[in-house]
């Protein structure tokens, strides 16, 4: 007896790969907004309310004496004059230096009043 092994038909196969698709496009979806959601509340968890800095120099500062708060370097002075910083609510140090002046240092508590400062390098002496 000769027996030929069963070939599923053209329609069935067709009807097994759209519905593999259509479940494969389900879980993507689900993969995806389940991502979303998780990556939103993800990126609102610790924000903190920020306050506006403004810095400003005396006409003896060095237009491109070099800013840096909490030791992290923001720009030239007359770029953060110009544009302001946005400080995160909380004590920092800011310090502005020039090779050739004195650096000038400030610890400021940014809590929800904007913070101007006025700086002014003094020459080192020769």
């Amino acid at each position: 007896m000769n027996v030929a092994p069963h070939v599923p038909s053209t329609r069935q196969s067709s009807r097994q790969i759209t519905s593999r698709l259509g479940r494969l496009r389900l879980a993507f979806a689900a993969i995806v907004l389940l991502a979303s959601a998780v990556g939103s509340v993800g990126c609102t968890m610790g924000l903190r309310s920020a306050v506006s800095l403004k810095m400003a120099r005396t006409k003896s500062t060095p237009r491109d004496a070099s800013v840096y708060i909490d030791e992290e370097f923001i720009g030239p002075l007359y770029y953060v004059a110009a544009h302001g910083v946005r400080l995160l609510t909380g004590k920092h140090r800011v310090s502005v230096s020039k090779d050739g002046y004195f650096p000038w240092d400030r610890e400021v508590d940014a809590d929800r009043q904007p913070v101007k400062l006025d700086v002014e390098l003094v020459p080192i002496p020769d």
